[in-house]
């Protein structure tokens, strides 16, 4: 059988809304997996953030994509936190935050340090970000290279930062609007499907036989770039229309079918 690449996301296509798991989509992943196919979770958490969702997938072997594909990673097992980095990119964020700053005036910004945690402008909602969260003044955050940047506000909406985008303009780096009023911000030129791209080659796998399944707008890119990208049905009509097809709501496991076709 030919090699087969299927890269998933974590946060409303793998894992529902109220950050659990069901057991069907475990089965199904397992199944997947077992059968021979490359899976590949292609995440924007960070790294301390998605390794616990790989390991309760099972996956141990294989690659994962995380930071919105500034971070590629090899799963290993035999290594003390169960992988090694492959590739990181990273990016000067001092531009960017300088355009952001006063933009929203109960936003917050997040400068992600990889494998350790997040600098931060101000404490997030619990629960959004894992590892060391440090509070530093503005100047610091932009202080060093980044793989990401996430301006997040309690009060607006993803409609109000799509907005905010098309007002300011942002140059010379990627970007996403998620679900709600948060906005990650990568080098330019980098996306899940940029990071896929090198994993296929990597693995010798036919463009024909790549899977995408994703919800969300960093997703775009993901699903243009597989031979069949697939759209959860939770995902805003902008992702559906970027897909091939589009599966069930994420609560009602809308991954399973697609990957209960996978093995026929």
């Amino acid at each position: 059988m030919a090699e087969r690449l299927i890269a998933l996301d974590l946060d409303g296509t793998t894992i529902r809304h109220d950050g659990s798991m069901s057991p069907a989509v475990r089965q199904a992943v397992g199944e997947v997996a077992d059968a021979g196919f490359h899976v590949v979770i292609a995440t924007g958490r960070a790294i301390l953030a998605a390794m616990p969702l790989i390991a309760d997938l099972g996956l141990e072997h294989g690659f994962a994509v995380c930071s919105n594909g500034a971070v590629t990673l090899e799963l290993d097992p035999e290594h003390t936190d169960g992988y090694r980095i492959l590739e990181t990119v990273t990016f000067d964020p001092a531009p960017a935050l300088e355009i952001l700053r006063g933009s929203w005036p109960d936003a917050v910004v997040a400068v992600e340090e990889l494998g350790v945690g997040f600098k931060v402008s101000a404490p997030f909602p619990d629960g959004e970000l894992d590892g060391e969260v440090r509070v530093v003044p503005w100047e610091e955050l932009g202080s060093s290279p980044a793989t990401r940047v996430t301006f997040r506000s309690p009060t607006g909406t993803a409609e109000d930062f799509l907005a905010l985008v098309e007002r300011i303009g942002l140059h010379e780096v990627s970007y996403a609007v998620g679900f709600t009023a948060w906005l990650d911000i990568n080098p330019e030129g980098v996306s899940k499907a940029s990071a896929l791209e090198l994993i296929r080659l990597r693995l010798g796998v036919e463009n024909v036989h790549t899977v995408a399944v994703g919800d969300q707008r960093n997703d775009i890119e993901m699903l243009q770039w597989a031979a069949r990208g697939v759209a959860m049905g939770n995902a805003p009509d902008e992702v559906k229309v970027a897909a091939n097809e589009v599966t069930a709501h994420v609560d009602e496991d809308g991954l399973v079918p697609v990957l209960r076709s996978l093995l026929g």
